[in-house]
């Protein structure tokens, strides 16, 4: 029993070293009762005589075990056959097929996207899409509009307008003859370009009327081109005969609402425009008086287009709902609802058998209008999408181009999907 009690008292100055010599008495009784009740003959093999010589460095001892103790912890790693298991279970990420080689630098690609080694789109987001028969045209926040090859599957840069916009471009629109192009720059300024005989696009004439900024937004082109619509700050939707010198003839008003986006119908006959109260408003070019206040949305309408025969009318925004309406009779005729995002970009196919559609969270949708249904949905970034466009239709498939804040042009073949 000695010889536990000097044990204790050559162990307790390690842990207790600053104690008061009372405290340490006391301790030192705490500690030969404690002795005692290990020495109980139920517990023999506890009391184990240490000689007093020993001294232990259990601080020290401990710090030296953690380290081995903390390199000991397994480490999460997952086997290659638990890897093949989920992999042949379809749960792991699926391989990349759609792979080709760039015929400029000869690098591997996405088929369905350009050459990020040789091709930089934009240096900045890309705001707007227009098509022609043989091309499309982007415009973004940096100061030149370019021109993509649509006849050459790998979409080759043919054109750059070089200073087209100081501050950059944020709508583009193209007449369905394919010969005129408009831009509206965030300056308040909007350009008219030409296709001259050589096939390249050069400046035609400029609509100066005493605009500023935020003075001209959306914009929208006849089918051959001659008449230019906008919309305004103020809701105003004015009209110029870019066959007089451009020239206002025709100013159409509303309830005072931002507006958003317009369009003219194929043939002609009607302007439509979004506004940002949720207001949808349809004119008649004929008389040049409002034809419909359509209903069903009550958030700002970021995106109209109408179908290819004119029938249609499709309005989109931040309700997250894409209205379509029947333009004859004035009527909302379907919601198609799928979206989780403001939808800022809305077209019809070259049929009008789909409807594509682009938003906020990076998807874009193609949805079945007959059937009122989803019928693909593409994901390739999370990035918003700020224009969608379908290319002109080449033999049986039909193909579309998005365009956002990833800075690149992505191509897809077909409608539904790949």
């Amino acid at each position: 029993m000695a010889a536990s009690h000097a044990t204790t008292r050559s162990i307790l100055p390690a842990f207790l070293p600053r104690l008061a010599p009372s405290t340490a008495s006391l301790t030192t009784r705490t500690a030969t009762l404690y002795s005692r009740q290990v020495s109980h003959p139920l517990l023999p093999s506890l009391g184990v005589a240490i000689p007093a010589a020993i001294q232990l460095n259990i601080p020290g001892l401990l710090e030296g075990i953690w380290e081995f103790v903390l390199r000991a912890v397994p480490k999460k790693k997952t086997s290659h056959m638990k890897k093949r298991t989920r992999q042949m279970a379809g749960k792991a990420l699926k391989d990349v097929t759609t792979l080709n080689k760039c015929s400029a630098c000869g690098h591997v690609k996405r088929a369905h996207i350009l050459c990020p080694y040789c091709v930089s789109a934009h240096i900045t987001d890309i705001f707007s899409l227009a098509v022609t028969p043989t091309s499309i045209i982007s415009a973004s926040g940096s100061s030149s509009i370019k021109i993509h090859n649509t006849n050459d599957p790998t979409y080759p840069l043919s054109q750059t307008l070089t200073s087209a916009h100081k501050l950059g471009c944020h709508h583009i629109c193209s007449s369905l003859s394919g010969r005129v192009l408009a831009s509206a720059g965030f300056g308040g300024e909007v350009k008219i370009w030409a296709l001259n005989t050589e096939s390249t696009w050069e400046l035609s004439s400029t609509i100066t009327d005493a605009n500023k900024a935020g003075e001209i937004w959306a914009i929208a082109l006849n089918a051959d081109g001659q008449f230019l619509v906008g919309t305004s700050y103020d809701g105003r939707i004015n009209v110029w005969d870019l066959g007089d010198q451009g020239k206002k003839i025709r100013e159409y008003e509303t309830k005072g609402s931002f507006g958003l986006c317009v369009a003219i119908s194929p043939d002609g006959k009607f302007t439509a425009s979004g506004h940002e109260n949720g207001g949808v408003y349809v004119f008649n070019n004929d008389t040049g008086r409002m034809l419909y206040s359509l209903p069903g949305l009550v958030k700002a309408v970021r995106t109209l287009s109408f179908s290819p025969k004119g029938t249609r009318l499709a309005a989109a925004g931040d309700a997250l709902v894409i209205a379509l309406y029947d333009v004859q009779h004035g009527e909302q005729v379907a919601n198609l609802m799928g979206h989780s995002a403001w939808i800022f970009s809305v077209d019809w196919s070259d049929t009008g058998e789909y409807l594509l559609s682009g938003a906020f969270d990076g998807k874009v949708k193609v949805w079945s209008v007959e059937q009122r249904v989803c019928v693909a949905t593409h994901s390739e970034t999370e990035k918003t999408l700020w224009a969608v466009k379908w290319l002109p239709k080449t033999g049986r498939s039909e193909a579309f181009a998005t365009a956002g804040a990833n800075r690149s042009l992505t191509f897809y073949r077909e409608a539904t999907g790949g």
